[in-house]
């Protein structure tokens, strides 16, 4: 009986992963094929339908990985002593991957790809609501000790979501800096969660 290597078989999967984000980030999930994903991971087609029976389950695959790590970062901010610790953990976690080149390509595919295929939308719409869910518990620990938020805990968390959201789909425009826009963005959400006050109104503006 044939016997497989967990580890060996976790690399050949992870390879095959990694070539088809890059195809899918370049030309979206229907100008990629399967013959191109084969071809950029260097194998044969047995061995990527081995793996996955579909272009439609490799892609599935990419961001089905991520539900396991967002839910390992989310139970990591929830056990934080201090909220303030686990919403930074969680906030860090959400940004890591921004400055990644193959994101823009990829979230523009995911938003497609949500629109048009009930199991994946179904998916990534149960990873936002842990998500949520957890960032409305942190916000919650912090009003409860006093902090003045500047909106209700859910709707704070639903703008963080949104913001951060909203930072993955810009990351193709020219000039974009991953740092300098987590930068920013990290100021507004310690305007949210009021570490800071509002930013002053200009002169003449109401």
């Amino acid at each position: 009986m044939r016997t497989v290597d967990p580890d060996r078989h976790a690399r050949k999967r992870a390879r095959i992963l990694q070539a088809a984000a890059a195809e899918f980030a370049a030309h979206g999930v229907d100008g990629t094929s399967t013959a191109a994903v084969c071809r950029r991971a260097g194998i044969g087609s047995g061995t990527l339908f081995h793996y996955f029976p579909t272009k439609r389950d490799i892609f599935h695959a990419l961001f089905a990985d991520d539900v396991p790590r967002h839910a390992e970062a989310c139970d990591r901010a929830l056990a934080a002593e201090r909220p303030d610790d686990g919403l930074d953990g969680l906030v860090d976690h959400l940004l890591a991957d921004l400055p990644d080149p193959l994101v823009p390509g990829l979230a523009a595919a995911a938003f497609l790809q949500a629109n048009r295929d009930e199991a994946f939308a179904l998916m990534v719409a149960a990873d936002e609501a842990r998500i949520h869910a957890a960032l409305v518990t942190l916000l919650e620990r912090l009003a409860d000790e006093g902090r003045p938020l500047a909106f209700a805990p859910g709707r704070a968390a639903g703008w963080l979501q949104r913001l951060i959201n909203a930072a993955y789909l810009s990351a193709d425009e020219a000039g974009f800096d991953p740092a300098a826009h987590a930068a920013e963005l990290r100021h507004i959400i310690d305007w949210l969660v009021g570490r800071v006050p509002a930013p002053a109104r200009p002169e003449g503006h109401t």
